[in-house]
């Protein structure tokens, strides 16, 4: 069967699409235009009419092709079965790249299907520039964000993570898919293992506001915060300017706040437009997980701080003298209240 040589991989189980597959059509789009060629997409799922729907945003996106594969064996998010659904869609459609989000599912299946089908492995990937060959060179950050690397391959298939929100969305495009565009896979018989996974329970994280990985301004606190009462004050900052909230690894190792909320190499690597670190010191892995921010906002007493290295602009002082006043200009400045939520 014809495929594509670029092919956007989009996962979707619990019937919900999921974050970041704009900007992935963006990466695809990207690397497709420095070949010269067509751009394909993957969609793979439990199925539905979330599937469906899923398949014609991917076309809107600038797919050419989209196919879909759908199983209610991928109802679980199930790094073997997933895997194993890939893999064999690959096989059957033949592209030479395929880019996965680098979300916390698709940071697993990434490496692993590159394993399955022989094809080297790219992860973090920011930027696409002109390779060898005529091939795409993949950037990647590098030393905690102090360096880049520009990575070529000279296998035959190499499986790219795509960093999330390190490419901007390609814009819709209006009309219906034409004929053809859209098509299905009917996975075979036996393609999927027998689960390994069993789901027990399912616990929701309680969420005030945007999630982490979709805002666009994040107000992160550290050890600096000197405990769980200077979060109630990031919140109040955060309401006004429409962000979320995040925290270094030793407020979470503190128990200030919970774990999902911790950014980093070992937390959730994020890319907002603003980051504004408050009694954060900087240390590498913090700053390997923030490498994506466009702008970055410090405040720290420790005037020798690392975080001032990456910030744009620092202010070494106290944040409870810092904090209120910002947050009152802010909301004067917005027309918001400290304690209502932006729209």
């Amino acid at each position: 069967m014809q495929g594509m040589s670029v092919l956007a991989v989009v996962v979707a189980p619990q019937g919900r699409s999921p974050s970041g597959w704009a900007e992935l059509m963006g990466a695809a789009s990207t690397a497709a235009r420095l070949t010269g060629e067509p751009v394909g997409a993957l969609v793979v799922g439990a199925g539905g009419p979330a599937l469906e729907s899923l398949a014609r945003e991917l076309w809107r996106r600038g797919a050419d092709r989209v196919w879909r594969v759908a199983s209610a064996g991928l109802a679980e998010p199930d790094p073997d079965r997933y895997v194993a659904a890939v893999a064999w869609a690959a096989e059957r459609l033949g592209p030479t790249t395929l880019l996965i989000n680098g979300d916390p599912l698709g940071a697993q299946l990434g490496p692993r299907l590159a394993m399955r089908i022989g094809a080297a492995s790219v992860t973090e990937v920011v930027d696409v520039r002109p390779g060898e060959g005529g091939r795409p060179g993949w950037v990647r950050p590098m030393y905690g964000g102090k360096a880049v690397a520009v990575i070529g391959s000279r296998q035959a298939r190499t499986v790219v993570n795509v960093r999330p929100r390190a490419f901007a969305a390609p814009e819709p495009r209006d009309g219906e898919p034409p004929v053809g565009a859209l098509a299905s896979l009917e996975l075979d018989a036996g393609a999927l293992p027998a689960p390994r996974l069993r789901v027990l329970e399912r616990r929701t994280a309680a969420s005030d506001g945007v999630r982490l990985e979709d805002a666009r301004i994040i107000v992160s606190g550290g050890r600096g915060m000197g405990g769980p009462e200077g979060f109630q004050v990031l919140h109040q900052l955060a309401r006004v300017l429409g962000g979320a909230v995040g925290a270094s690894r030793a407020a979470v190792d503190a128990g200030w706040v919970p774990g999902h909320l911790q950014i980093g190499q070992t937390g959730k690597m994020v890319a907002p437009d603003l980051y504004l670190a408050v009694g954060i010191s900087g240390a590498s892995q913090h700053l390997a997980g923030i490498s994506g921010a466009r702008h970055v906002v410090a405040i720290n007493k420790d005037p020798e701080a690392p975080i001032f290295r990456a910030a744009e602009i620092g202010l070494a002082d106290d944040w409870r003298k810092v904090l209120p006043l910002l947050i009152d200009r802010l909301a004067q400045a917005l027309g918001r209240a400290p304690g209502s939520r932006a729209s």
